[in-house]
């Protein structure tokens, strides 16, 4: 038998009644339970003492003194020869009780009480000296509060009342990791999930971004297997027929076959460099303006590069190596079509570290900037190796970002060129 049900709505609903319901007996039993006790005792203790005080009376022969004080204490006293009560009186009962020990101690006679539930009445019935029965009748409210019942009403209406408002809130929860566990079993055979927005708590919506943006890496990697086959059988093919070519002609020289050799053996370095992604590296303390002008003047020495760099840079936990690579593809692509001037800035936030790096050469159109963070695809339709680089600067660098948290954008430069905007987080 399972006593912990497995739903997640269930398992929340039992995680906020249990201790509330635990919580409630404890203060039912520790604080009302002592003040219950006390309030019947002395309820009792005060109508014992006030019909000691008239049997007093009675005993003295003064039974109108008697019947003025009942009267004036709201208890109805009568004088009877003979009685026709039960056999079986309620002296132990949870009411009456306290009030019976109370009489018993303070008369020398047996007190008979009888309680009336539906009329909410007690009467006790005392022996006279002269053999009749001195009959008291007042409220079942003189010796018992009933605050007990209300306040055991009102801590299971409380428990009520939380649960029908917890209930829907817990139920919109466990709608949103539904909806999340029916995406991810999509996302999982390959399948989108129309319509799927991250909704619920910020930590679900957290949860539900994370695993969008898993998904468009899956949905990325994949493409970049895809174009990885198709740049390596473009780009190797090339050059293995050129050289077949020219043995079979004839024309082959060694010089040409070398150069052709270099070229594949700089497209396959890529590749494989690409496949093994990057080489496990600790994060460090860094500081981004000298990495950024170091990596300026090796991949640009002829180029005139300005900067704007804060006086006090901020510094982060990042992988250095990894973000100098990836910095050096992105100043290298700029050195390479800037015509004159390559400019770098940095901006620093409290949240975030931003890295504009722009150039004057001709920039990327519009319609071309997506493909140009897309590995293994060149902007030149001719593929030709002149044009150098294996379409791999770009999508590297991207892929550094990525895995620091931060993101990559490619827009329009006041330089006239491309402005690669870095955005990391703190």
């Amino acid at each position: 038998m399972r006593l912990i049900p497995r739903s997640f709505l269930w398992r929340t609903i039992l995680m906020i009644l249990i201790p509330l319901i635990i919580a409630l007996v404890i203060i039912a039993n520790v604080f009302f339970g002592n003040h219950w006790a006390r309030v019947h005792a002395t309820l009792a203790r005060s109508l014992a003492v006030e019909i000691t005080t008239m049997m007093n009376f009675m005993d003295n022969n003064n039974a109108d003194a008697a019947r003025t004080m009942a009267r004036d204490m709201g208890i109805n006293v009568s004088i009877n020869p003979k009685l026709n009560r039960p056999s079986h009186n309620d002296n132990k009962s949870r009411e009456a009780g306290l009030l019976a020990n109370e009489l018993s101690r303070r008369l020398n006679r047996p007190a008979q009480i009888y309680i009336d539930k539906d009329k909410r009445l007690v009467f006790i019935d005392i022996p006279t000296n002269d053999g009749q029965i001195a009959t008291f009748g007042t409220s079942l409210y003189r010796i018992y509060s009933t605050s007990t019942e209300v306040f055991i009403i009102w801590l299971i209406g409380s428990i009520l009342i939380v649960s029908i408002l917890v209930t829907p809130f817990i139920i919109m929860h466990t709608r949103s990791i539904r909806r999340i566990a029916r995406a991810a079993n999509r996302f999982g055979r390959g399948l989108d999930a129309p319509g799927f927005q991250p909704t619920g708590s910020k930590e679900i919506r957290e949860a539900a971004s994370a695993m969008i943006t898993m998904k468009e890496r899956l949905n990325r990697y994949n493409r970049t297997r895809s174009d990885m086959l198709n740049a390596v059988s473009h780009d190797l093919k090339t050059p293995l027929a050129r050289m077949r070519l020219a043995v079979e002609t004839g024309e082959a020289s060694k010089e040409n076959l070398l150069q052709d050799i270099d070229r594949m053996t700089e497209m396959v370095n890529g590749y494989l460099a690409f496949a093994r992604g990057e080489i496990p590296e600790i994060e460090q303390t860094t500081e981004l303006p000298a990495m950024l002008l170091r990596t300026a003047r090796d991949a640009a020495p002829d180029k005139n590069i300005q900067t704007d760099f804060p006086n006090e840079p901020a510094q982060f936990y990042a992988r250095p190596m990894t973000l100098a690579r990836a910095f050096g593809n992105i100043i290298e692509n700029a050195a390479r079509y800037a015509k004159t001037t390559i400019r770098i800035t940095e901006h620093d936030s409290p949240e975030q570290i931003e890295v504009i790096i722009e150039d004057d050469g001709p920039g990327i159109p519009d319609n071309k900037k997506r493909d140009a963070m897309r590995p293994f695809v060149r902007l030149d339709e001719s593929r030709s190796e002149k044009t150098g680089g294996t379409g791999l600067g770009l999508s590297i660098a991207q892929t550094a970002i990525e895995n620091h948290g931060g993101q990559i954008f490619l827009e329009d430069s006041d330089l006239g060129g491309l402005r690669v905007r870095v955005i990391l987080p703190i």
